[in-house]
């Protein structure tokens, strides 16, 4: 194994430690699977954790197809998202990508990649999201038209969807061991879809959304007491 070029400890909530992770890992500019990390053996309060989160190599995220160079409308999101940066003084660089085709749509995939970029990603995405809706707003207005675009940093929300299918196909099979509705926390819009999709063909368990504004969360229901 390398050997470390950084380290750190800190104490996070015990149910913020995969956000705290990210944040670190866009703050170093690399990758999740380009860090290491232990919860250390003492720990301060039943609802935190301590942990250490050792950097192991330099690999940074990127998107997967680059946009091509007379591909004007990703081009043209690129330098909007430039200017926003440099209007909030973060030295950054931005690779343009395509998306998955959805229906008729291929998303504009822009990662944000460069150092101490966890300020960016806020707690639970919730600057990111805003950075995306001002972005798309500010496209849309100069391309005349709607358009699909996905703001990323150090490819954080493609490791955040990935969190969250493992987390939901856990706790649906926790809910069909148990037999009981498993309550997710609350969650944005999209992550809550992600879930619903996610065990949208699983045989043991249904999905419905409750709650009101932004305390509306996934319950993960047995299908056995659905019925």
């Amino acid at each position: 194994m390398p050997e470390p070029v950084s380290q750190l400890e800190l104490t996070v909530p015990a149910d913020d430690l995969d956000e705290a992770v990210e944040r670190v890992c866009a703050q170093w500019g690399v990758a999740r699977d380009a860090v290491e990390v232990e919860v250390l053996p003492e720990q301060p309060d039943p609802d935190m954790l301590r942990i250490r989160v050792t950097r192991t190599t330099d690999s940074a995220a990127a998107p997967g197809n680059l946009a091509a160079p007379d591909d004007n409308d990703a081009q043209l999101a690129r330098q909007v998202l430039l200017d926003l940066l440099e209007r909030m003084d973060i030295a950054a660089d931005v690779q343009a990508g395509r998306g998955e085709p959805d229906g008729d749509l291929v998303p504009i995939i822009l990662d944000v990649q460069g150092d101490d970029l966890g300020l960016l990603i806020g707690r639970k995405g919730e600057t990111l999201a805003a950075l995306q809706y001002i972005a798309r707003l500010i496209v849309a207005k100069q391309v005349g038209h709607s358009i699909d675009l996905v703001v990323d940093v150090q490819g954080h929300k493609q490791r955040r969807e990935e969190q969250l299918r493992r987390m939901a196909l856990r706790m649906a099979e926790q809910a069909v061991q148990r037999q009981r509705t498993m309550t997710l926390e609350p969650m944005a819009p999209n992550e809550r879809r992600l879930i619903h999709l996610a065990l949208r063909d699983h045989p043991g368990v249904t999905t419905e959304s409750v709650g009101d504004g932004s305390q509306r969360k996934v319950t993960i229901i047995p299908r056995s007491a659905a019925a």
